[in-house]
This record gives C-alpha cells, sequence and structure tokens, in this order.
C-alpha cells in the first residue's frame, strides 16, 4: 500500500503493516479527542517513524495514487482533526 507524509513524500508499507498502523493510528484519536497535546505528539511521531521505518521509499518523480495521506510531523492537533475521517488516519481495509 502506498502511504504519503505530507511535504515528505511516498513509501510502499506491505498490507502486514496495517495492523499495528490502526492501533497507532486509535491511539492518535484518543489523543485528540481527550485534549491531550502530549500524547497526540507521541502518537504522531510513532506513527510517523513506524511509516518510514518499515516503508520503502518511492522515487520523488513517482505519481503513485496514495492509499493514505498522512499530516508532517509538525501538524497541530487541529489540523489532523481535520483530517481524520470516520475511521481515524488509516481506515481499516479487512
Amino acid at each position: 500500500m502506498i502511504v504519503r507524509i505530507m511535504g515528505e513524500g511516498q513509501v510502499d508499507l506491505s498490507d502486514a503493516d496495517l495492523d499495528l498502523l490502526n492501533d497507532v493510528d486509535r491511539t492518535l484519536e484518543q489523543a485528540i479527542e481527550a485534549g491531550n497535546e502530549s500524547d497526540f505528539r507521541q502518537a504522531l511521531h510513532e506513527l510517523l517513524d513506524k511509516v518510514r521505518s518499515d516503508g520503502k521509499p518511492l522515487p520523488p518523480e513517482s505519481l503513485e495514487p496514495s492509499q493514505f495521506i498522512l499530516p508532517h510531523a509538525d501538524a497541530s492537533m487541529e489540523e489532523v482533526r481535520a483530517m481524520l475521517g470516520d475511521e481515524g488516519l488509516i481506515p481499516d481495509l479487512a
């Protein structure tokens, strides 16, 4: 699956990463709902770090459609809240 991190580019992740990413995504949503900036920052950075470490970067000139678009690391809680869908940033594809 192709994931775009805003301002950074795209990475290709295996479907095996989806469950772990969904767990972190739920934590991120809970932090936003609670208005907890510290937990929000930690969850956002954990999510982005996992995508960066497990994903294979695509070349900048690649124009693959992205299944998911994630916020940049410095995004505010309000910016991420605006990006959330009914199923978070990373919907369950099952």
